[in-house]
């Protein structure tokens, strides 16, 4: 499960990164980010506000989406993290046709936001057990202070997932970075890979 989570962090560094880059300073993975940029937009006004205020209710689409995915499997019994990963997966593939054939960063960038709104959703429905993979504020925060605690004789068991988790995030961000050459069309098909690999396993 550990690994699981280590994968996720990587997935929404790079989304993030190569969202950011491609797309104009958009935040795809998370909503901070464009609540900052909006803010700056009341004294230094530009043109792609609006991609950045529509993101936050695709997120939450997102988000609303997974929700209901997950509470429909739990009641019939079935895997739902696998439908969940499908989910996004399907949401990000649909973000890269959108950027392949052109269609502007609007549809773009919003199905991406939507997408990462479900892997905010189901990282708490499902995995809340694990650091979560979308925002590393906490996560650092947290990691120094079990590091101290551990240094000091204290057991922190989840020390190795947050390091891990950390690392695989700011990875992602280097890999984004780099895939942002190809645009958010081919760029987002290794994240779509690696959740579809993540479905072909076992959830819970």
């Amino acid at each position: 499960m550990a690994t699981r989570g280590a994968s996720l962090s990587f997935i929404a560094g790079y989304v993030d990164t190569l969202g950011f880059i491609a797309l104009h300073g958009l935040f795809t993975a998370h909503v901070t980010g464009n609540f900052v940029l909006i803010g700056r937009e009341v004294v230094t006004p530009g043109n792609d506000v609006l991609l950045k205020l529509l993101a936050f209710p695709a997120f939450v689409a997102g988000i609303v989406a997974v929700r209901a995915l997950v509470r429909r499997r739990q009641r019939a019994g079935d895997d739902a993290l696998r439908s969940s990963h499908l989910l996004q997966a399907a949401l990000m593939l649909a973000s890269a046709a959108c950027g392949l054939a052109g269609a502007g960063d609007m549809a773009t960038g919003l199905l991406c936001a939507a997408a990462m709104g479900a892997q905010n959703g189901y990282g708490k429905l499902l995995l809340a057990q694990l650091p979560a993979s979308t925002v590393m504020t906490g996560n650092v925060t947290q990691l120094v202070i079990d590091a101290l605690d551990r240094a000091g004789g204290a057991e922190r068991p989840a020390l190795a997932a947050l390091g891990a988790g950390v690392l695989a995030f700011a990875a992602g961000c280097v890999g984004g970075a780099l895939a942002s050459r190809w645009g958010m069309g081919w760029g987002l098909l290794p994240a779509v890979a690696a959740l579809l690999a993540m479905a072909a396993v076992k959830g819970r």
